[in-house]
């Protein structure tokens, strides 16, 4: 979880495969209202989440899913949309990807091909209610390399198991 171009794709990417389970892509789960909207430049609201969050809900809480686990990424900006994703698959676990947003701009300059414009960085750190203590997360810096922050997921992990 965490803002968009902090590298929640990567590292679900990476993590799902060390685990050996399904990835989900939450940003495929959007509609097609909701991508021309923000590739207008024009933030989601709450009302504009709700679906899409329900979306990724649905792929958590999938017998599949729940039979062998499965790594997703989602911004789950605030706490209700954590609720939401947890209220189905109760030991849902977090990856708080945070850091320097001028990164995180960076970031988002340099990519291509993608709907969410730096533009709406800012909103999205607007947003944000990072997860706190009693929600358990695994916080990781975005500067971190990608295998690192994998492996400190994975000790983390194994460490509440």
């Amino acid at each position: 979880m965490g803002v968009s171009g902090c590298g929640k794709s990567t590292l679900g990417r990476l993590l799902a495969d060390r685990l050996g389970v399904n990835f989900v892509e939450g940003d495929s789960l959007h509609s097609d209202r909701n991508v021309a909207k923000m590739a207008a430049g024009t933030p989601l609201t709450d009302a504009d989440r709700h679906g899409w969050l329900q979306a990724v809900a649905e792929q958590l809480n999938n017998p599949t899913a729940q039979a062998s686990g499965v790594v997703a990424s989602c911004s789950a900006l605030k706490r209700i949309y954590r609720d939401l994703l947890r209220a189905g698959a109760p030991d849902l676990r977090f990856v708080f990807l945070h850091g320097d947003p001028a990164l995180l701009a960076q970031r988002l300059g340099g990519r291509s091909g993608h709907y969410m414009p730096a533009s709406l960085l800012q909103s999205q750190l607007d947003t944000l209610e990072p997860p706190g203590d009693d929600e358990s997360p695994i916080r990781l810096d975005i500067a971190l390399a990608p295998e690192l922050q994998v492996q400190r997921t994975l000790d983390a992990l194994e460490a509440s198991s």
